[in-house]
This record gives structure tokens, C-alpha cells and sequence, in this order.
């Protein structure tokens, strides 16, 4: 008998594939936001605590 066979070694690697699946999807879900905002086309500025004369609103003469 391996020392790998028993069968708390087969519920781990499940488990181990199961866990991997639902990180690549997480990973995949994350990629798929970051395109979709990226091809928005829109300015991504925030607030960063910099003042940014473009996030400023126009000024009325």
C-alpha cells in the first residue's frame, strides 16, 4: 500500500481542485471588470487626495 492512497489524500486533492477552480474563476472574473472599464473609454481619474484641475468643474466667467 502507497502511503499516498489512503483516502483522506483523495478528499485534500479535491478539495486542493475545487479551491483552484474557484480562484481561476475569480481571477478570470476580475480580468473580464478590468477590460470592460478599460474599453469604456471614459477618463478613469479619482480622488487620490491630489488636487487635478480636470476633475474641477468649470469655472463661470
Amino acid at each position: 500500500m502507497r502511503p499516498d492512497s489512503h483516502e483522506i489524500f483523495g478528499r485534500r486533492r479535491s478539495r486542493n481542485i475545487g479551491l483552484g477552480l474557484v480562484l481561476g474563476a475569480f481571477v478570470l472574473l476580475v480580468f473580464a471588470v478590468t477590460m470592460v472599464k478599460l474599453s469604456e473609454g471614459q477618463s478613469m481619474q479619482g480622488f487620490d487626495h491630489t488636487l487635478r484641475p480636470s476633475l474641477l468643474p468649470p469655472a463661470e466667467e
